[in-house]
């Protein structure tokens, strides 16, 4: 594929040209959503070529049957799927008795679509000469409403150029759709009614096994130059299939338009007997304010959500137009309303990794929401772990732990283990450490203790249980040692001591004995409540404290690092530099036996230990293991670059830290894995942010305090962002020469500019 496909610009995405080459790959970087549903770019009218049609609805999924060879103890018994869901953005067209299909026409031109990313709408633009020598030029522009989050609106123009066409709008709704990902061919869905009332339709289906019902839904309005045309449609239904066929005889030069209206609602938010009626409301409430107005409310609402989580860069369009893309992906996939909803690494453009939550959640993305949304958007993420707390119990019980040890899954739609590869579902175990840290980061960014009063802690005595039981003693080592897992470099399996979980689990312990001390001295209700309910005792505080204290970590003295797991040094220590390139990605062109046989480390381990206790270590203790790892390094995971970026820049080592910053921020754009045409890579996009903020602003929160140590790459004039620290806002602007702060709050704040002090008043800009 020719990476520079994509038009660079400040504010938007930009393809010129068709090529069917890059539709699937377009299909995923053009998706829209609005955190209750999304779809991939997929055309409005029939296309015959290669395509990912895709539609998904925010928690709602299929349990498909695991397919393993064969049977382990503790092995889940499916995977969660994100569904492809009933398709209402359809709208076939027939011109003079012709279906305007890209893929069978004479010919394209002018063909040019656009993803704004400031006022939150997708657009296409054609014309194209069809066998039968009509030619039309089409117009169309779609998006899903932030503020009416089950409505989605298409405006789709099209104007024949060279004589009179008869054409024929149908716009439609199908349920007869398939999953791209499936294990079984199962059948997903059960279409229980289609029914049509004036010029709407509705589909009425439910997912098979879960039983999540649904209605789709679709009003049409069509105009001829601008103007309302009243055309009673013929009508076209079947079992799972409603169409209207609206037909027009339009002059040469004249435009004939239709405004289709969508969307979904879900027995998820309403009660599954009323779903129709509600379908019936939205649609009524989007006809009578009009697309236009619609359109125009859009852009107020993502001019609300950029006025907090823009970052500007000057000199760099490249680097621009990456970060809000990056942004925008993020705000489109999560907004924070719905506690029981999380970020699934595909978000709502593809369907691999199967919609579900990992640990790039808490890793990665809740300091993104933290700083650009209100608390509450980050705590609702930390409350759905909270609410899955029971089923941790549960699959740690599965896997022979008990007295309450929790084990969050790998990977999950409702709290159950669903990842069915058993280094990562059985071994993977470092994810526990994740959630923990997310907890504690929340407090230390937020300031709010009664997430932990309320929740939080039950969380961590959970975690703390698991390491403990999970830790076994070792008399040649006289410490504690964790075995047979897998690391975040998941090209070593069934290893021991790992010294990123060790050090993890280490700090679990030790952070949930810390805080439930901290509620005893100053919560007593709470502390009474949390003690009943978990029933730990003194004892078994003194057990966990034990192995906190004799943890084992392997350590080189030859090398002075710690080492990934004990038999690190076994390796044969050749660098990413010394490998042919012919040769990679490794992962795509080696055997599993070799890849585990290799030093080559996915993305961060040891170093993503550095990364989240970073005051836990010297900078020469960093510079260390950073010189040692990262050249073994090859960063075949998307969350890879983004650690090293921020280490890079915390090292001083800008140009290293800028390779860094566009690899991940032009990971998707630039389609670095050759992969982009499954979907975008929703869960690092906050690691770009981390990038920016972490690395180059250098933020921090130290001594309960907003911390800074600006830096910029040399191939920027200047870059400026905002973060919201405890319901005040701050916005940060560094150049060349100098770093501006500026504070939207009401009351003076302190910071820490490298290493000390600088008083912050509202409304003043102060340089240093």
């Amino acid at each position: 594929m020719n990476l520079d496909y994509i038009k660079p610009d400040n504010w938007s995405i930009i393809e010129e040209g068709f090529n069917p080459e890059y539709v699937k790959s377009s299909e995923s970087i053009f998706s829209i959503g609005n955190g209750a549903m999304g779809q991939r770019a997929n055309f409005e009218e029939t296309y015959s070529g290669s395509t990912f049609q895709g539609s998904y609805i925010a928690g709602v999924y299929y349990p498909d049957k695991t397919r393993v060879g064969w049977w382990k103890n503790g092995y889940p018994e499916y995977f969660a799927k994100v569904l492809n869901a009933p398709n209402w953005i359809g709208i076939r067209i027939i011109v003079n008795s012709e279906e305007l299909d890209l893929y069978a026409c004479q010919s394209v031109s002018n063909f040019r679509r656009e993803l704004n990313m400031k006022e939150g709408w997708l657009s296409r633009t054609f014309e194209a000469t069809l066998q039968n020598d009509t030619i039309v030029k089409v117009e169309a522009k779609r998006f899903l409403s932030l503020d009416i989050d089950e409505l989605g609106a298409i405006h789709y123009e099209i104007t024949p150029l060279n004589k009179d066409a008869k054409i024929v709008f149908q716009p439609y709704l199908d349920s007869g759709i398939t999953n791209e990902d499936t294990n079984w061919d199962d059948k997903f869905w059960d279409t229980i009614n289609v029914s049509h009332e004036n010029h709407q339709a509705f589909i009425q289906a439910k997912t098979m096994k879960t039983d999540f019902y649904t209605c789709t839904f679709m009003e049409s309005e069509v105009f001829i130059n601008g103007k309302s045309v009243l055309i009673e449609p013929n009508i076209n239904a079947d079992a799972n299939y409603a169409s209207f066929s609206y037909e027009y005889h339009v002059k040469k030069d004249e435009t004939y338009s239709i405004n289709k209206y969508g969307g979904y609602t879900v027995d998820r938010n309403h009660d599954k007997s009323g779903l129709v009626t509600v379908a019936k409301t939205i649609l009524n409430k989007a006809t009578t304010t009009g697309y236009h107005t619609l359109l125009s409310q859009q852009k107020v609402a993502w001019d609300k959500i950029w006025n907090m989580a823009d970052i500007t860069i000057d000199g760099d369009i490249k680097a621009q137009q990456a970060i809000r893309f990056n942004i925008f992906q993020l705000n489109q996939t999560y907004s924070g309303k719905d506690a029981t909803l999380n970020i699934g690494p595909k978000g709502f453009t593809g369907e691999k990794y199967g919609g579900s939550t990992y640990w790039d959640t808490e890793a990665y993305c809740i300091p993104f929401y933290m700083a650009t949304k209100n608390q509450k958007v980050a705590r609702n993420l930390l409350q759905y772990r909270y609410n899955h707390l029971d089923k941790a119990i549960e699959n740690a019980a599965k896997l022979g732990f008990n007295n309450g040890a929790a084990l969050y899954p790998m990977v999950t739609m409702n709290g159950e283990e669903c990842h069915n590869e058993w280094e990562i579902t059985f071994q993977e175990i470092h994810r526990n450490g994740a959630i923990a840290f997310a907890i504690y980061n929340y407090y230390r960014y937020t300031g709010d203790f009664s997430y932990i009063l309320e929740m939080g802690q039950e969380v961590l005595i959970g975690i703390a249980r698991f390491w403990y039981q999970r830790a076994t003693f070792s008399s040649e080592k006289n410490q504690f040692v964790i075995l047979g897992v897998t690391g975040p470099n998941e090209y070593e399996n069934n290893i021991n001591n790992n010294w990123y979980t060790n050090y993890i689990a280490k700090w679990c312990i030790n952070y949930a004995i810390e805080t439930l001390e901290k509620i005893k001295e100053d919560y007593n209700k709470d502390y009474n409540r949390i003690i009943n309910k978990t029933k730990v005792t003194d004892n078994e505080l003194r057990l966990w404290d034990n192995v906190s204290n004799n943890m084992y970590f392997p350590f080189s003295e030859e090398h002075q690092v710690y080492l990934q797991q004990d038999s690190f040094l076994d390796k044969e220590l050749i660098t990413v530099e010394g490998l042919d390139k012919s040769q990679r990605p490794i992962n795509q062109k080696w055997s599993w036996d070799r890849i585990l046989r290799s030093p080559y480390i996915k993305q961060a381990d040891t170093l993503q230990g550095f990364y989240f206790f970073e005051d836990h270590f010297s900078i020469e203790e960093l510079k260390r293991h950073f010189d040692f790892y990262e050249p073994l390094t090859v960063h075949e995971s998307s969350l890879s670059p983004c650690v090293h970026s921020i280490q890079a820049a915390k090292l001083g080592q800008m140009d290293q830290a800028y390779a860094f910053y566009l690899q991940t921020a032009r990971l998707d754009l630039d389609d670095y894995n050759h992969e982009v045409e499954e979907g975008l890579h929703i869960t690092s996009m906050a690691g770009t942010w981390m990038s920016i903020v972490e690395g180059f602003g250098g933020m921090r929160v130290k001594n309960n305090s907003l911390s800074f140590e600006p830096k910029i790459p040399k191939q920027w004039k200047g870059y400026s962002y905002k973060v919201n620290f405890r319901n005040q806002v701050i916005k940060i602007k560094v150049t060349q020469n100098e770093t501006t702060f500026e504070l939207d709050g009401e009351q003076e704040l302190t910071i820490l500019v490298n290493g000390k002090e600088l008083k912050v008043s509202p409304n003043k800009e102060v340089t240093k």
